[in-house]
């Protein structure tokens, strides 16, 4: 029986610690065996981004192990807005000890989204050892339209589901305060929030009075769907998304996404999934966006809602089940 080492162990409510459970559930039920210990006897070994355990891994690799690292995005806000020491050097720390690896020690490199792949590519250099490119997946029978929900009748629900929108990384939620005030205009709205925001923010959130506001802070992996059911519109917020797990779980909902182009929003919500608009200004520098647009689509959806809702999970359905991942996973680490 095949084992596979994914490593390190990460734990959480972030998007990391849902693809290791996801992936780990996906193998088990093919009777790969599953371990997170780099000392345990393994076929493969798939780094989860990045690790400490730099000499662990590279004795792994020297006894003949496959190494396939698992990349995500670049840290780059840390370059534009200030956010503390410790944001920071972690920022910077994190870009070194992922690019050692993608360098010194990876047999094979897996890019989350072909834009993140260009990024790698374009600020690293192209590596020297075969490469893939695989969208994340969902269990489309945890993630669906059916189900409990208490999606509102009175007002519409707005959407954002992401792990941090703090410090430097809250120019997104700001863009969805827009948002929600130009909506407000024609129809009754409530900003959900589900994810960590700053106090300053939540101030702000807090004390406006052109739309409602819900803040949830991180909720268990369980209740997501729930939410997304009852949600009328996912705003993905991140600036320059890498794959974020939020539109997929969103589709796999019947949740339509709207959002600006950038990152890898055009290789997810495609078709009538949702709604993606121009930023027209660089988002590479967050200079303020088009709202106006993003407003606009946003009316379109809400309008339409029921129908859009469909194209979504048809979108899911099609692309992002959790088995087609695992198994091109299984092609790169056991073939």
């Amino acid at each position: 029986m095949p084992c596979i080492c994914i490593f390190p162990r990460v734990e959480g409510l972030g998007g990391v610690t849902s693809f290791r459970l996801k992936f780990e559930q996906g193998l088990r039920a093919r009777g790969v065996d599953v371990t997170n210990d780099l000392n345990e006897s393994s076929d493969a070994v798939l780094v989860l981004a990045g690790t400490k355990s730099l000499l662990p891994l590279r004795r792994a690799r020297s006894q003949g192990r496959r190494i396939v690292q698992r990349l995500d995005g670049v840290n780059w806000v840390h370059r534009l807005r200030w956010a503390g020491l410790r944001y920071t050097l972690r920022a910077i720390y994190g870009n070194w000890n992922l690019s050692f690896i993608r360098r010194k020690i990876a047999t094979h490199v897996i890019y989350q989204s072909q834009f993140v792949k260009r990024w790698w590519e374009d600020w690293y250099g192209a590596t020297h050892v075969p490469s893939s490119v695989i969208l994340n997946g969902v269990d489309l029978e945890q993630y669906t339209p059916n189900g409990l929900h208490e999606r509102p009748s009175g007002h519409h629900r707005l959407l954002i589901v992401e792990g941090s929108l703090t410090g430097a990384l809250n120019s997104g939620l700001f863009h969805a305060m827009e948002l929600a005030a130009h909506l407000s205009k024609k129809f009754k709205i409530e900003l959900c929030v589900a994810g960590q925001v700053d106090r300053r923010t939540r101030n702000k959130l807090e004390h406006q009075t052109l739309f409602r506001t819900r803040l949830l802070d991180a909720i268990p992996r369980e209740q997501i769907p729930w939410l997304m059911r009852s949600s009328h519109l996912l705003f993905s917020a991140e600036v320059n998304p890498p794959c974020p797990n939020s539109v997929i779980e969103a589709m796999a909902c019947g949740l339509p996404v709207i959002g600006f182009d950038t990152g890898s929003l055009s290789e997810l919500a495609q078709g009538d999934a949702g709604r993606l608009v121009a930023y027209n200004a660089n988002p590479w520098r967050l200079e303020k966006p088009d709202i106006p647009s993003l407003v606009e689509a946003a009316e379109e959806v809400l309008r339409d809602n029921e129908r859009v809702r469909k194209s979504a999970r048809q979108r899911a359905e099609s692309t992002f089940g959790l088995e087609k991942m695992t198994d091109e996973y299984l092609k790169v680490l056991l073939d």
